[in-house]
């Protein structure tokens, strides 16, 4: 009976892996009732790796090449065969393959904002993306700590762990690194780079290696993001008081095309005061605004008087102006001359 059992089994002369899943890092040679001859071939392909397990204890490693199993070969295992000098055929052992390749084009996002204190505007919750990528080189570690006895460990299983990993940490970088919001779309590069320092050796704890590691965005939430560009456009501008004469001096001509356009430039500019009043103060802040920064001399040049006294004529004629408003302002500059 014993011998018939003997002649039942099958016995494994060729180990091997043909990859033929993409995104596998580690496959199990299926042994099921199969052991394993004297002097079997163990075929290992560039960027592969495969790791002999005798009853959970990592043996033998074997880096790309082509073996013929013997005691020379596998020392860790004979030794914990305990075997002699004569090799034990057939054996049992699990055999596993990791595929070294480089892992391409891996994604990595915020899933939530990252609240972080900012020079500029204060409490901000920023979001960031980009991609990596990373290749297994300590297949021990992996399987110890990663892929165990599974048939099969992907890609995909270990991507939700690597983002986290990232993100966690560049939390902190934001932290640190104490570059207002404003300025980080200047310096993607140095954040990649900073991400990569502050990542690679959490990948290291897992038997892989980063590659790369590339910061595609930084951007805040929509809401905040308003505000921003609000901040952006008013620092363009500059000079609110001159950027107001200037949209009030384009739309004048556009707003005189249509019936009812001047009273709708009025409201629209005076919210509810009438356009005339507004208009007033707005040159009365301006002739106070020229004041100030021509001090301590009170007096204006004669060419400046006139070229402001032909806008405001101009006014007139198009009704914006009262004639009373007019004749005021006029002596108000007149004097100035004085």
């Amino acid at each position: 009976m014993a011998l018939m059992d003997f002649i039942k089994k099958q016995f494994i002369d060729i180990l091997q892996w043909t990859e033929e899943a993409d995104g596998t890092l580690a496959w199990r040679f299926p042994m099921a009732e199969m052991e394993i001859q004297n002097g079997a071939s163990l075929t290992v392909r560039d960027s592969q790796v495969a790791l002999f397990v005798n009853e959970g204890t990592v043996a033998d490693v074997f880096a790309p090449g082509m073996y013929k199993l013997t005691t020379q070969t596998l020392p860790v295992l004979t030794y914990l065969k305990n075997w002699d000098k004569l090799f034990e055929s057939p054996f049992k052992s699990d055999v596993y393959f990791f595929s070294t390749r480089t892992q391409l084009d891996q994604k990595w996002g915020t899933p939530n904002p990252i609240t972080i204190r900012d020079k500029e505007f204060g409490i901000v919750r920023l979001r960031a993306f980009g991609i990596y990528s990373y290749h297994l080189t300590d297949p021990k570690l992996f399987y110890q700590k990663i892929s165990g006895t599974r048939d099969s460990y992907g890609r995909e299983e270990l991507e939700g762990q690597l983002r986290n990993t990232m993100v966690a940490g560049l939390t902190d970088l934001f932290g640190e690194s104490g570059v207002p919001f404003i300025d980080m779309a200047a310096n993607q590069d140095e954040f990649g780079k900073a991400m990569f320092a502050k990542a690679a050796p959490m990948f290291a704890e897992f038997g892989l290696a980063l590659d790369s590691l590339v910061v595609q965005n930084v951007s805040l939430p929509e809401e905040l993001q308003k505000i921003l560009d609000q901040k952006i456009g008013m620092n363009m501008i500059g000079d609110m008081q001159r950027f107001t004469q200037y949209q009030v001096a384009n739309a004048i001509p556009e707003a005189a095309k249509n019936e009812g356009g001047m009273a709708g430039l009025g409201v629209g500019m005076g919210a509810g005061v009438g356009f005339g009043q507004v208009m007033g103060q707005a040159m009365a802040s301006a002739a106070q605004g020229m004041n100030q920064a021509a001090a301590p001399v009170a007096s204006v040049s004669a060419d400046e008087v006139v070229a402001t006294l032909e806008k405001l004529h101009g006014l007139v004629e198009k009704g914006i102006l009262s004639q009373a408003e007019f004749d005021a302002k006029k002596a108000e500059l007149l004097k100035k001359l004085t």
